[in-house]
């Protein structure tokens, strides 16, 4: 069987060569940067939202019309990003900001460059569409609440994340994001929402507290948390006077705070029951938007900071009788996360396969997706082959762009389906293919994305991930990604002959489907075909924002942190 996926996956890396894109691509070089104000235009275009439309809460009609005016121009910067600093051809590849002109590391420092446009992308687009469906499903009563200024709230602190160039302003934009999204989780005040909050602010609470004395031994150990100077420091730990041995541990605890953030097992437990209780739309956002943020960082941090540390790795596994064991800190992060992704892809695909409503099969997906994308993470922090790594990396984010448009657009078909039956309960669905014909289109665009049916964007993440696995000539990773492909195949099968087909129920028989929530869906259905047959400059893209994150002398180069002799003139005089 594994000479059999190998063959198959030469002849589906010929087709992609001859359709002209190349899967191979060698790592790009990434020109020196430069400093620009575009780079924070995002962070106060979302604010400027969010604080308008706090101000207007009496009119809601004038603060939808902010807020839709907002996500536009948040779009339209994000837009402006992906050219001016990635992919025109003078395009400097990292441009930075430093806020009150403070130099690095002294201040705070905002990066753009490949990697992070590319999530700025992802975030534009399911952004919007979430927020145009939220226009649609809420009441009158919900377009007086806070809704609207805590969407761009969350938006906010999602985007500062991927913006940030230091630790500790990570941990707080983490915590901008999880704040909105405690509220949204328990939005609709039921026991069972109040529940779910409960255990969702539990969980991260506690999370940040490791992320904070996570933090706080990075800053004790290098005596810096500038990720751009972290890198200087680590790649050099003699012309500092640090030892980074304790480095390995310290990112350990970060790596279990960002396992949290993205789902992967162990720490899932939280999605099911959060996923379920928010408004659909904000499912969507939290599964295809800020559960990246967690994926992000585990990149950044693994691949632009650490990865040319020289730190000696050498980790008993109790009971199994293997030793991990490396140069790098890198060793120790792709190990765990090939557990935790290998867990991530049994775990939701079963649990998936089993569930009740939509939105559990959707939440329980959730868990099983991230696990395919953190399988080519793991396979680029464990390599020794640059072409492989970058390869990987590729396959990564090229996967993360599908599913956060596939998932995305399900949870917004769950929430037009609530809106016109008032359930999302399979056994009190059926049907709905006749009912609503387009509604049934686009879920069926989003299934087959996920399972990875060509020409959808779904085929080339998911042939990435399976190509990136054979060349790293592993055959256990071939059969976990087949396994969670039947997997995929088999909950996403089941939904769509349990809801939309057969006979009609008393539900959907009288459904009124709301013709613009349904238009939303059918948008991003569009997206996802175009990325699929439109392949070659979304690679490209994701070409670029791999070879941001692997180039950290780019990256150092662009942000600039002072030498050792400098700190000292610099410190003193501020």
């Amino acid at each position: 069987m594994m000479t059999q996926l190998l063959t198959t996956m030469t002849r589906l890396e010929s087709t992609l060569m001859t359709a002209g894109i190349e899967p191979t691509a060698p790592l790009a070089a990434v020109p020196g940067g430069s400093e620009s104000g575009l780079v924070i235009a995002p962070m106060l275009v979302v604010l400027v939202a969010a604080v308008g439309s706090l101000l207007l809460g009496r009119w809601p009609r004038l603060r939808i019309g902010v807020s839709l005016a907002g996500g536009a121009a948040y779009a339209a910067v994000v837009a402006a990003i992906d050219w001016y600093v990635v992919l025109a051809p003078d395009a400097p590849g990292v441009a930075t900001y430093q806020v009150g002109d403070w130099p690095a590391p002294f201040g705070i420092t905002l990066v753009v460059d490949g990697l992070s446009a590319f999530m700025l992308t992802m975030v534009a687009i399911l952004g919007i569409a979430s927020l145009v469906f939220s226009t649609r499903v809420l009441p009158e009563i919900d377009r007086r609440s806070y809704y609207f200024p805590l969407f761009h709230f969350l938006a906010l602190g999602v985007t500062g994340a991927f913006l940030t160039g230091d630790l500790f302003n990570l941990f707080v934009w983490f915590e901008v994001m999880l704040m909105a999204s405690y509220i949204f989780v328990a939005y609709y005040g039921g026991p069972q929402h109040t529940r779910a909050a409960f255990w969702y602010v539990a969980l991260n609470l506690l999370a940040s507290a490791v992320f904070l004395l996570g933090v706080g031994g990075i800053y004790a150990t290098t005596g810096t948390l500038n990720m751009a100077d972290l890198a200087q420091r680590l790649a050099d730990p003699g012309a500092y006077g640090l030892d980074p041995t304790p480095v390995v541990g310290l990112f350990a605890l970060l790596l279990s705070v960002f396992a949290i953030k993205s789902g992967l097992v162990p720490f899932q437990f939280w999605i099911p029951t959060a996923y379920r209780a928010a408004p659909p739309q904000i499912s969507a956002l939290l599964a295809g938007a800020t559960k990246k943020v967690g994926i992000y960082a585990i990149i950044r941090l693994s691949f632009t900071v650490l990865a040319d540390a020289d730190v000696p790795v050498e980790l008993a596994v109790p009971g199994v009788g293997t030793v991990i064991a490396g140069d790098s800190p890198l060793a120790f992060v792709g190990a765990a996360l090939f557990v935790m992704a290998a867990a991530s892809i049994l775990v939701g695909g079963i649990g998936a396969v089993g569930r009740d409503s939509i939105e559990g099969v959707l939440a329980y997906s959730s868990i099983g997706q991230v696990g395919f994308i953190a399988v080519p993470v793991a396979i680029a922090a464990t390599t020794g082959s640059a072409e492989l790594r970058h390869f990987a990396v590729v396959a990564a984010l090229v996967y993360a762009l599908n599913h956060t448009l596939a998932k995305g657009l399900l949870f917004l078909a769950v929430g037009a389906i609530r809106s016109a039956t008032g359930t999302s309960r399979l056994s009190d669905l059926g049907g709905l293919a006749g009912r609503s014909p387009p509604l049934a289109i686009g879920f069926f665009v989003g299934s087959l994305a996920l399972v990875g049916i060509p020409p959808l964007s779904g085929f080339f993440g998911k042939f990435l991930v399976f190509d990136a696995a054979a060349r790293a000539e592993s055959a256990p990773l071939l059969v976990l990604l087949l396994v969670g492909s039947l997997l995929t195949i088999a909950y996403t099968t089941r939904t769509w002959n349990r809801s939309f087909w057969g006979a009609r129920t008393d539900a959907v028989e009288e459904a009124s489907v709301d013709v613009v929530q349904v238009g939303v869906v059918l948008v991003l259905a569009t997206a996802i075909v175009a990325v699929g047959i439109g392949f070659e400059p979304v690679y490209e893209f994701a070409d670029a924002a791999a070879s941001a994150a692997l180039d950290g002398e780019a990256y150092v180069d662009a942000v600039d942190p002072l030498e050792p002799d400098e700190l000292e003139t610099e410190g003193g005089e501020h």
